[in-house]
């Protein structure tokens, strides 16, 4: 299945953010800060957003995020939101944010 492309653009037009690079990974488009993906339109569907991995727990507690889990190995740090979940701004905004201010918050990559 490939991303979502409107999706994709909707991140894109949120973001907003100079800084901000695009790059495919995983079979979805990742969105970078300072090498850094931050949020990404997953090929899964819905969105994979990188978050502080200490408040993974609480955010799969508080949302409808759920841990990302890779080749059986659950990932604290990456969430994935169903599409579901984000049919509106108004729901995506805040993971958006919520990775964006993540990745901005790690050293650049070099």
């Amino acid at each position: 299945m490939a991303y979502d492309q409107e999706l994709a653009d909707r991140i894109r037009r949120l973001a907003d953010a100079p800084d901000l690079t695009e790059k495919k990974m995983f079979g979805g488009l990742a969105f970078l800060i300072a090498g850094h993906m931050a949020i990404a339109a997953s090929s899964q569907g819905g969105a994979m957003v990188r978050v502080d991995p200490q408040q993974s727990d609480a955010l799969v507690a508080t949302t409808t995020a759920s841990l990302v889990v890779m080749r059986g190995r659950p990932m604290p740090g990456w969430l994935h939101v169903s599409s579901d979940d984000l049919l509106t701004d108004d729901q995506l905004t805040p993971w958006v944010e919520r990775g964006t201010g993540y990745a901005r918050s790690l050293p650049p990559k070099q």
